[in-house]
């Protein structure tokens, strides 16, 4: 299992939001690149970035700190990025400059023609991001619920060709409640690529619960809030995540 800590990028700090209201926003780090060599000293072997302004934006809007975090880490851990993420320049951009993933959320949803130029553009590169609640996924930072079913939006985009799928519950979304197992693992049975969870990750107890369901295709979780208030040790999490590998 893949434990992958968060940094979510807001004027160019590291924070981390609720429900991904921008206005209910936690101030972690002003350092957020020191922050990233963090969690690759304590093991990390992958790490999510997302521009918030650039979500909001539809362009990248905290680029210069970006390449700072991708600098710092150098060629020891794959970077994936999220977060405004429109044209296909801006995907060779990242990419060019040391990103590994790059990240369709919205955009993916609104034109999936978008997306599948960049499947076949940039093979391997490409992750899909769907947020979803009770099934239905949401768009614009979560302000927009659509008739979309998740599972049936996931397999077409795997069809494409998109790399994995990060999926996250809405609901649970830095409100350290836990992890909507079930969902997971139904989107999970439903493809053939990796899933990646994210949302509602409290302590050790989730870690078990996902590792449980690694074999069913749920290769991965995002980490935010829980390791940056202490309810989840990351070192401690990717130690027993280990333990479970096969």
């Amino acid at each position: 299992m893949l434990l992958i800590p968060a940094i979510d990028l807001k004027d160019g700090r590291c924070v981390r939001l609720r429900q991904g209201d921008l206005d209910d926003a936690t101030i972690f780090s002003e350092d957020p690149a020191a922050m990233s060599t963090h969690w690759l000293d304590l093991g990390a072997r992958r790490l999510h970035l997302v521009d918030l302004n650039g979500a909001i934006a539809g362009k990248p809007k905290n680029e210069a700190v970006i390449r700072a975090i991708v600098t710092a880490v150098g060629d020891d851990i794959p970077v994936q990025i999220g977060g405004g993420i429109r044209d296909l320049d801006t995907i060779e951009r990242y990419l060019n400059f040391g990103i590994s993933y790059v990240i369709i959320g919205t955009a993916a949803v609104k034109d999936p023609g978008f997306l599948h130029d960049a499947c076949v553009a940039f093979p391997g590169n490409i992750i899909v991001g769907l947020d979803a609640r009770d099934g239905k996924v949401a768009t614009d930072g979560w302000s927009k619920l659509t008739k979309h079913d998740v599972t049936d939006l996931a397999k077409k985009f795997e069809d494409y060709g998109c790399e994995a799928i990060i999926y996250t519950d809405i609901g649970r979304d830095g409100m350290l409640s836990g992890v909507n197992i079930e969902a997971t693992v139904r989107l999970a049975q439903h493809v053939r690529i990796p899933v990646i969870a994210s949302g509602g990750v409290t302590d050790m107890r989730d870690i078990d619960a996902l590792c449980a369901v690694e074999a069913e295709g749920v290769e991965g979780v995002i980490l935010g809030r829980s390791i940056y208030e202490g309810t989840l040790d990351f070192e401690a999490a990717q130690l027993r995540a280990d333990e479970f590998a096969p």
